[in-house]
């Protein structure tokens, strides 16, 4: 399938409480879904993931971090999502913990949920299927998937690479 390929990154950011913060989207893909903030690499620039991860929390959040800061959990590749597009994401969690709720955003508005609140959010269905359940696995660690999107929701996965975190 010819479609443009994405890349992209999306940062896990946790409050004192263990809350992660999350954006309802304004705009597609996933408008009016919750999803984690981040934004599309720019490749022309050949910036790093970790870089992109950086500019996004500093343009959605206000915060400026260093890539010392993220921990790469998940790397995930999405083959014809949405019948759109292709997108690799990369999965950062936040290492400091954030202690407000960032102002409204064009790209949308932000809160803060405890882990069991996100299931029952409107949230992207392969987010639903298999990334967050993958995410909470591996906190700390680090694992990678592929995701091969049919048309009709039926999603394809493999999980290729899988390091769970091993202590707290």
């Amino acid at each position: 399938m010819s479609l443009p390929y994405r890349i992209a990154t999306l940062l896990y950011g946790f409050n004192a409480q263990d809350e992660v913060l999350l954006l309802r989207r304004r705009r597609e893909p996933n408008a009016g879904l919750w999803s984690p903030p981040g934004g599309k690499l720019k490749t022309e620039t050949g910036e790093s993931p970790f870089a992109c991860a950086c500019r996004e929390a500093h343009e959605e959040l206000g915060l400026r971090f260093q890539p010392g800061d993220l921990h790469l959990t998940g790397l995930i590749s999405e083959h014809g999502y949405e019948g759109q597009a292709h997108w690799l994401m990369f999965l950062f969690e936040v290492r400091p913990r954030l202690t407000v709720v960032p102002p409204e955003h064009p790209e949308g508005e932000f809160a803060f949920f405890a882990r069991a609140a996100v299931d029952s959010l409107p949230i992207p269905a392969t987010d639903r299927e298999r990334i967050w359940p993958w995410f909470w696995e591996h906190r700390g660690g680090f694992f990678s998937a592929h995701c091969h999107c049919h048309a009709g929701g039926q999603n394809v996965w493999v999980l290729e690479q899988s390091s769970p975190r091993l202590s707290p």
